[in-house]
């Protein structure tokens, strides 16, 4: 892999890591140039331009709570527009790294404790081949793993079964990963539609986290891959929350409207405090599926009027039977779902996706 005569600033205040990084890209072909501080480093980028930066989190020394490396990055947008700028650090925490993403126009973020030359060298390449995005949806390298592991956070056994990550980028890959591991699941990550979909024949997924474009596919630029990747995780029954960043509004109804996706957060206004309550919403409506998949058919119709607020009669009525029989259907209802009033079966319902008495405007997250 080969960028010759590409320039790139490399900004770090750890000489081995500054020695480590400019030998990997030299080899590369790349012309390397370095800075040690926040003021180097926007000198240099005021003097010459940069095609990549390369851009340690913190420039402080032992001071694990400096933050210059995002004024950095706040100073490539600024000065050198055409650069594309990766954040690496040692010290990101989910929501830091979700802003250098989002807010400081990082191309991804990626984590020196699970470090690979040749992952690194891959995520130069994507970088190059793209212009730099306001939201990153690369791909790149994952590095949840070693936080879960740190963290003491279940891992191989995680209490909500397995929960599958399909996003191209490395740095919302880790972030992904980790907060679903932070809610229990065992979290496996894929890059792209054939991988996850190798991953949904072989094992029992109870989530999935779909991005809607994956630049690792076939076609790198716009594509739709995570779409069609909805299909499968809709036909397993497997509850499925979409992250993305570029998808139109259409595409987001058309997710909702024909694969039935339970929720779609966009990378823009990620919070992680949503994306684990989406989480939890979705693992409870799969669970109310699931009671309602041993109701018959005549009883799934009964329990959708009994969540619409319709009364025994009423219900008899519309279904062209006996209130008694309808009674009958309740009782058996309450067995299956092992609730004892028309609330309690009401709020099950409404939990697995049937529309409740007066339903109002729906709000996509």
């Amino acid at each position: 892999m080969r960028f010759a005569g590409v320039p790139a600033l490399i900004v770090e205040d750890d000489r081995s890591w500054q020695q480590i990084l400019s030998e990997i890209m030299t080899d590369a072909g790349l012309v390397v140039d370095s800075a040690e501080s926040l003021e180097t480093a926007v000198a240099k980028l005021r003097a010459a331009p940069h095609r990549l930066a390369i851009v340690d989190l913190s420039l402080g020394g032992s001071d694990h709570h400096n933050q210059d490396g995002l004024r950095v990055l706040e100073a490539v947008r600024r000065h050198n527009p055409g650069c594309v700028p990766l954040l690496l650090t040692g010290f990101a925490t989910v929501e830091l790294a979700v802003s250098a993403l989002t807010e400081h126009g990082a191309f991804t973020c990626l984590r020196k404790e699970t470090f690979h030359r040749a992952e690194f060298l891959e995520v130069i390449r994507r970088a190059l081949a793209h212009a730099p995005p306001t939201s990153s949806t690369q791909p790149g390298q994952d590095i949840a793993a070693a936080d879960a592991a740190s963290s003491g956070r279940p891992t191989q056994e995680a209490l909500s079964g397995l929960a599958l990550v399909v996003e191209d980028d490395a740095g919302w890959r880790s972030i992904l990963a980790e907060l679903l591991t932070e809610a229990g699941y065992q979290a496996r990550s894929c890059t792209s539609f054939g991988e996850a979909l190798g991953c949904l024949r072989r094992e029992k997924v109870s989530l999935a986290v779909v991005d809607l474009s994956l630049a690792g596919s076939v076609l790198p630029v716009a594509n739709m891959d995570g779409y069609q990747l909805l299909s499968n995780t809709q036909a397993a029954g497997i509850p499925t929350v979409v992250v993305t960043g570029i998808a139109a509004v259409t595409d987001i109804e058309r997710a909702y409207a024909e694969r039935g996706i339970a929720a779609c957060i966009e990378k823009q206004t990620f919070d992680r405090y949503t994306f684990l309550r989406v989480v939890r919403e979705a693992r409870k409506a799969a669970g109310a599926g699931q009671d309602l998949a041993h109701l018959t058919r005549r009883e799934r119709e009964v329990l959708e009027l009994v969540a619409q607020g319709l009364s025994n009669k009423e219900i008899a009525e519309a279904l062209v039977i006996t209130t008694n029989t309808v009674k009958r259907h309740i009782k058996a209802i309450f067995d299956k779902l092992e609730v004892h009033s028309r609330s309690a079966a009401a709020a099950r319902a409404v939990s697995a996706g049937i529309p409740a008495e007066n339903p109002g405007p729906q709000q996509l997250i």
